[in-house]
């Protein structure tokens, strides 16, 4: 049983005492604690390879502000890792693929991946469970289909992702192919989270906003919906709650709403109040304060935090949340005024 279900009930919109708050990113460097455990470590893969230092940085956060929910701690490449394209993350410059995927012959050889490859996942998932105790709800994770695909193709990030977009314009057949593999292997990955424990799933789709709408809907919100409806006809994972964040995604809002998902996720570009009466009773909806307001100062942070909170008004269904994952160089003292305007301003609402 989970003490704390406040996340759950929001994201199934039902009424909260207040709106449930956690951060993407928010066991990373910008705690100390982390960056002690990473440094036993000894880098970041070997890091979220170990199931037991995995659920100690997941932890971290939790021990020092009372968020609604914990999130597991590893990185949304792991499976373009299984599927054998060598994944490795060089210090300051992100991470980066020893082989790409980018022509007929590769992206032909692709398969989802045996799941057995990524047994450290769900045993960190089940690890971070036996840690928890019931405190909080668990939140796994995968990147988008297409977010896969961009770093599959590029081998790493990139400042414009030139090469995927000139494939979806150029060869849509090919992309569409490495995005169906994709979903697939999403699918089968959440599913197995939440067999492990996960108690909901998000998909991040840091990348889908770079689309054009046709190429949008073809590449990145089929797929999607797609691992949606998979996780909905298993018996073993309808019930969970889903999350969907496309960064960038304000224009498809309403195709967001309607696919599948339990939530929205929405980046800081949005105007909460209007989106929230826009998908009305459909959809939960998570966000959306800009991450860098928390390199400001406490004063700031509260008054921003509780901005979104009015904007979100007291209607059932909004997790409070940032429009992306903190930055590395955020002061903990700011989250933490985050997280307790958060909670009182939304009491106080619902009052």
């Amino acid at each position: 049983m989970i003490r704390n279900d406040t996340l759950l009930r929001a994201l199934r919109r039902e009424p909260t005492p207040h709106t449930p708050v956690w951060l993407m990113r928010q066991a990373g460097r910008y705690l100390p604690e982390y960056n002690r455990t990473r440094a036993r470590a000894g880098s970041f893969m070997a890091l979220a390879q170990n199931p037991e230092l995995a659920t100690e940085v997941t932890i971290q956060p939790l021990d020092r502000y009372p968020l609604d929910a914990a999130i597991l701690f590893s990185d949304i490449l792991t499976i373009p890792d299984a599927m054998g394209l060598g994944l490795s993350f060089a210090e300051g410059e992100g991470p980066r693929f020893a082989r790409t995927t980018r022509d007929e012959a590769s992206i032909g050889e692709l398969a989802v991946p045996d799941m057995a490859k990524l047994a450290y996942v769900f045993d960190a998932v089940g690890s971070i469970k036996r840690a928890l105790a019931g405190r909080v709800p668990l939140i796994g994770f995968a990147g988008s289909p297409f977010t896969l695909a961009c770093s599959m193709i590029e081998g790493g990030g990139s400042d414009d992702y030139a090469t995927v977009r000139r494939m979806a314009a150029a060869r849509p057949d090919l992309l569409g192919r490495l995005v169906d593999t994709n979903a697939r292997a999403v699918a089968a990955y959440l599913r197995e989270q939440i067999i492990a424990g996960a108690d909901a799933v998000m998909i991040f789709d840091t990348w889908g906003g770079l689309l054009t709408s046709a190429a949008y809907r073809r590449h990145s919100l089929a797929p999607m919906r797609a691992v949606l409806a998979s996780l909905a006809a298993d018996p073993r994972t309808a019930a969970v709650p889903t999350i969907v964040f496309t960064k960038g995604g304000v224009g498809w809002l309403d195709e967001l709403a309607a696919s599948g998902a339990s939530a929205v996720g929405l980046d800081w570009t949005v105007d909460l109040a209007a989106a929230r009466a826009r998908c009305g009773d459909r959809v939960a909806l998570q966000g959306n304060l800009d991450p860098l307001v928390l390199l400001t100062d406490p004063a700031t942070v509260a008054r921003e935090a509780r901005a979104v909170v009015e904007a979100a008004g007291p209607a059932p269904g909004h997790v409070f949340n940032l429009g992306h994952g903190i930055v590395p160089g955020t002061p903990p003292e700011n989250v933490a005024a985050l997280v307790e305007t958060v909670h009182t301003a939304s009491a106080a609402l619902r009052r």
